[in-house]
């Protein structure tokens, strides 16, 4: 059975389908109305595949049945171990960076934001700790000084599809090999929240950077009391004046805590 959300959660369900899996069921979560959907409906393509498709339910009191298989493709929640502990072969999740760097919430956001240069994505098993179980398999995807959140979450979504195609024959035999997740050697990092996204132009430029394009649409955005940050470039520009945004030439730039001027490419005024 398949639990999941977005993107990746359509792609792991279309891989195991494509590959011959029986899915009696998936489950999803409802959209919420406050947040920009930009992504696709799990729900809308289990309903087309005509599989049973459940939003929402009682996780506790959920019954699955005794499945082969757990998987858990982007799903918004913990599953409980009573759950995971019914799947016969095991119970798998699919999550956004390389483990154990980024255990935890949002952590393509956090890569960005703390100026990585490589992410992906990683199969592990599913225990009681989060992120923390025994890794199936791993991909990583590039992220280029200029890219945001969403461009390289769909560089992610393709490493997931490849890391799950190649696991599943030893999933499904019951013979994968999975390594240690070492927790000593990574990091855990908390959910975001949209006040994260307040610039402080008094921090390093390339700082202020990397969290533009973390929050960019269709995240909610970096933002300082005048105006809203889409999209930012780093300079090789010097200024004078002010810690902050000004306009030179009709163009909107900001000098930086460390004296560097980032040019600003989208912004929006309040």
């Amino acid at each position: 059975m398949v639990f999941g959300y977005g993107d990746i959660g359509v792609r792991g369900l279309s891989t195991l389908l494509a590959h011959g899996v029986d899915v009696p069921l998936v489950v999803t979560h409802k959209d919420d109305p406050n947040e920009a959907r930009w992504y696709a409906s799990l729900h809308d393509f289990a309903k087309q595949k005509k599989l049973r498709v459940l939003a929402d339910p009682p996780i506790e009191t959920l019954d699955i049945g005794k499945p082969d298989l757990v998987f858990s493709f982007y799903y918004r929640a913990m599953l409980p171990m009573a759950l995971l502990g019914r799947a016969r072969l095991g119970a798998f999740n699919m999550h956004g960076s390389l483990l154990p760097k980024y255990r935890g919430r949002a952590p393509l956001n956090w890569a960005i934001l703390k100026g990585e240069r490589e992410t992906g994505v990683t199969l592990h098993e599913m225990v009681e700790k989060p992120d923390a179980g025994r890794i199936v398999g791993q991909q990583a995807v590039p992220i280029g000084p200029d890219d945001d959140a969403v461009t390289v979450f769909h560089r992610m979504t393709d490493a997931a599809e490849s890391v799950l195609r190649k696991a599943l024959p030893s999933l499904v035999a019951g013979n994968a090999v999975m390594r240690p997740n070492d927790l000593a050697k990574g990091s855990y990092f908390g959910r975001r929240r949209p006040e994260d996204g307040r610039i402080d132009w008094s921090r390093p430029a390339q700082e202020i950077h990397d969290l533009v394009r973390a929050v960019a649409p269709p995240f909610p955005g970096a933002f300082d009391s005048a105006m809203k940050v889409f999209k930012t470039r780093m300079t090789n520009q010097s200024h004078k004046g002010e810690i902050g945004p000004y306009r030179d030439k009709g163009e909107w730039f900001a000098r930086c805590g460390d004296g560097k001027v980032l040019r600003l490419l989208e912004v929006k005024e309040q």
